[in-house]
């Protein structure tokens, strides 16, 4: 199955190493030399990769120009998911995450819709955009409950994390 891993946003030098913007979860995975992504309908295998100032820099067997990826820019890039991202009980992919509804477990009050996950080293950060933006951490203690099925994460706040 194939799923969008980033966007290429711009290039590095003349020799054709493009800048990733991606969130996805399992990057080194993803973007291994050897590994073939998708591009504007054409296939690609990655020949280098790195991390460059937040960005996944690629380089791509055959090409050693800019003016060869040049049109690619702006573009998704897909990838297929390999069997090393298989999941533990507890573990979700970030696509699955986003969009989830937030309420609270005690009351139901729908508080928004998380919007992006952020990485910190320690634990991932839910952000969640509703009246307002509100940032939690994904630990049970604040989040018991993730259902994908039903669409929604139930939350519940220590006081003073949701004002």
């Amino acid at each position: 199955m194939k799923i969008v891993i980033g966007d290429l946003v711009n290039f590095h030098g003349i020799k054709g190493e493009v800048k990733v913007l991606s969130d996805s979860d399992f990057a080194e995975i993803r973007f291994k030399p050897g590994n073939v992504v998708e591009i504007n309908n054409t296939e690609y295998t990655i020949s280098g990769y790195r991390t460059h100032k937040g960005f996944h820099m690629l380089t791509f067997e055959g090409v050693t120009n800019i003016n060869e990826v040049e049109d690619l820019k702006g573009k998704p890039v897909y990838g297929e998911v390999s069997e090393e991202e298989e999941l533990a009980e507890g573990e979700y992919h970030y696509k699955d995450i986003i969009g989830l509804e937030a309420q609270l477990l005690e009351t139901g009050e729908v508080l928004g819709k998380v919007v992006n996950i952020v990485e910190t080293g320690a634990k991932d950060v839910f952000v969640i955009k509703g009246k307002k933006e509100i940032m939690i951490p994904f630990v049970e203690e604040f989040i018991p409950v993730v259902d994908l099925e039903k669409g929604i994460i139930q939350i519940t706040p220590i006081e003073g994390m949701i004002e």
